[in-house]
């Protein structure tokens, strides 16, 4: 056998047992799931983010005749949950569902074992709004108007917050910049408490979930909302964004993967995700709450994530917060 030959044989050989190593995970990859898949989500039970992940499980759940089980584990920044889906193998068995803060957000405001960042999004079930509500007795009607009467009386009014280094607190830093106007920060626990702060008066304004702050709208002005479109829930509300363009702050949530898992698995859980979200009960019952449905293709997804993240770094900017 001549050297050229040998050489030939040689890489033959090299090459069938490439693929023969490679055919395990394409298979698996095909047959995916072919047991339990658990859903980590890093917030407590009973919020926007907790019940989209519950319709996504019971719904891959119904497509896959496998168990789809909701896991909740609470964190700050998600980083628990974050550091468990990257540290599990890559095979979709082990999955993230969670706001886009704990990836984008989280790695910007504290310091962190692990990088979020490498966490692969697959799509959403719906992007939560956030509206800008202020206190009854305020004497505006609209945004223009509040932010010409907070420039009238700077550190005259404040603002609580549900927690900090979040949407509730980046939002409106951001936005008073941008605004030039001064508003005095108070800080809450969480949402209930900031919402009712607002109800009771004893705040001017507050940058909180639409789900909750829609069914205060006896008790609140709400003024815009922060996504990029008007909402379902109450479309007569303007966006921010006609007041000041550019201005979007909102809550993405869907699921993540840990890197290197096989395109096939993210793909069909992408599209049993797509399928979801374009039923129309679904779209109601999300859009009721003043949740915009879901179902991004990976194009839409990485649009988002650019824009959001441009988004996160001017709110921590704005906010001088220090890792």
């Amino acid at each position: 056998m001549t050297m050229m030959m040998k050489k030939r044989t040689a890489l033959q050989g090299f090459a069938l047992w490439l693929a023969m190593m490679a055919a395990p995970t394409a298979f698996a990859a095909d047959e995916w799931p072919s047991r339990q898949v658990s859903i980590l989500v890093p917030t407590a039970a009973g919020g926007n983010t907790d019940l989209m992940a519950r319709l996504a499980a019971e719904h891959l759940q119904k497509k896959f005749g496998k168990p789809f089980v909701v896991i909740n584990k609470p964190s700050a920044g998600g980083v628990l949950t974050s550091e468990q889906v990257l540290n599990s193998p890559a095979d979709g068995y082990t999955i993230l569902f969670s706001p886009n803060a704990t990836v984008l957000l989280t790695p910007l405001v504290q310091q962190t074992s692990i990088d979020p960042g490498k966490l692969v999004p697959v799509t959403n079930v719906g992007t939560g709004s956030q509206v800008v509500a202020v206190k009854r007795s305020l004497p505006v009607s609209n945004l223009t108007e509040f932010l010409a009467y907070a420039r009238a009386n700077p550190g005259k009014l404040n603002f609580v917050v549900a927690g900090v280094n979040n949407i509730s607190h980046l939002g409106p830093v951001l936005l008073f910049k941008r605004a030039n106007v001064d508003l005095v920060m108070v800080p809450q626990r969480g949402e209930p408490q900031a919402v009712a702060d607002l109800v009771s008066g004893d705040v001017d304004f507050y940058f909180g979930n639409a789900s909750m702050l829609l069914q205060q709208s006896d008790n609140v002005k709400i003024l815009a909302v922060g996504t990029a479109e008007r909402i379902a829930a109450a479309p007569q509300l303007p966006t921010i964004s006609e007041t000041m363009p550019g201005f979007v702050f909102a809550s993405w949530n869907g699921f993540f993967v840990a890197p290197g898992t096989p395109e096939p698995i993210i793909t069909t859980l992408r599209q049993a995700i797509i399928e979801l979200t374009s039923q129309p009960e679904l779209q109601k019952r999300l859009g009721d709450l003043g949740i915009v449905p879901g179902g991004q293709s990976e194009a839409q997804v990485n649009a988002v994530f650019k824009s959001d993240r441009e988004a996160f770094i001017a709110g921590v900017a704005a906010a001088e917060i220090k890792k």
